[in-house]
């Protein structure tokens, strides 16, 4: 008897552990659930912003380590954006012409000047014109010495040069918007002639006939293909093409290879009376 109770002892505390295991494993299982369940709270809301104007004035003294530490990089920043690259025999404006813009027709023509060849080495087609927003250009350029630093204060945005390609009919509707727009959005390689009301009297493209049957391929910058601001601008893309191009570098790069910059506020965008 006494024999029996000791060769059942091993399986008794066999049977004590497999029951120990499984509660301890069901106790697992719980605590798991029960973190998971707490994890799906949902998310904190935003409720409340709180700021204050730290004014910045006389009263606060530069660092003179840090200032010693930027000279030299300033220095050779002001340097490069100060070098004279072109001259402007009269000043370059925003608003001197009824449509047009003497300021806003430079920086088109640049575009196409500068974008094409670039356009055609990636698709071996040709850009046919451009079209810029007024708003995308922010300076005008003075009589005199013509910098890099103009060209960041005509253009102080990291816009880049796209092409985008638009059937007949797109084009029309923007072409459309641009002649009824009140504002003088930069346009090259393109005339558009409206009656007193408007509407379109006649449209040249490369000096050809505006032709509704085909394609056409426009330049603007990657914030309008984008979207931007410009409702009506580029509603129905066919395609679109990198130049990776900076509006900004073009400009510069033009500047650069002319020794003076001649633009006139021109009738490439005219309304009959």
């Amino acid at each position: 008897m006494i024999f029996t109770k000791v060769n059942n002892l091993p399986r008794r505390l066999n049977k004590d552990t497999h029951v120990n295991n499984l509660k301890f494993k069901q106790f697992v299982v719980f605590i798991t659930f029960c973190f998971l369940i707490s994890c799906k709270n949902d998310a904190d809301k935003l409720s409340e912003i709180q700021g204050k104007q730290i004014p910045i004035d006389s009263t606060y003294a530069q660092t003179d380590s840090i200032e010693a530490f930027v000279e030299p990089y300033r220095k050779r920043i002001n340097e490069i954006l100060d070098s004279t690259l072109a001259y402007a025999p009269k000043p370059l404006l925003l608003n001197d012409g009824e449509r047009t813009s003497s300021m806003g027709n430079l920086l088109a023509d640049i575009v196409l000047e500068q974008a094409a060849p670039i356009f055609n080495s990636r698709t071996e087609k040709t850009l046919d014109f451009v079209v810029l927003n007024a708003g995308g250009v922010r300076s005008i350029i003075s009589e005199g010495n013509v910098t890099a630093r103009n060209a960041y204060e005509v253009m102080p945005f990291e816009n880049y040069i796209e092409v985008v390609e638009l059937s007949g009919s797109a084009t029309r509707e923007l072409i459309n918007f641009v002649a009824k727009s009140s504002r003088r959005h930069p346009v090259s390689g393109i005339e558009i002639v409206t009656d007193k009301n408007g509407s379109l009297e006649s449209v040249n493209i490369q000096g050809q006939p505006f032709d509704e049957s085909r394609n056409y391929f426009v330049a603007s910058s990657d914030y309008l293909v984008n979207g931007g601001p410009s409702v009506g601008f580029f509603d129905q893309i066919v395609s679109r093409t990198a130049t990776d191009y900076l509006l900004r570098n073009a400009m510069i790069d033009y500047f650069k290879k002319m020794d003076t910059l001649q633009a006139v506020a021109d009738d490439r965008i005219k309304q009959l009376n």
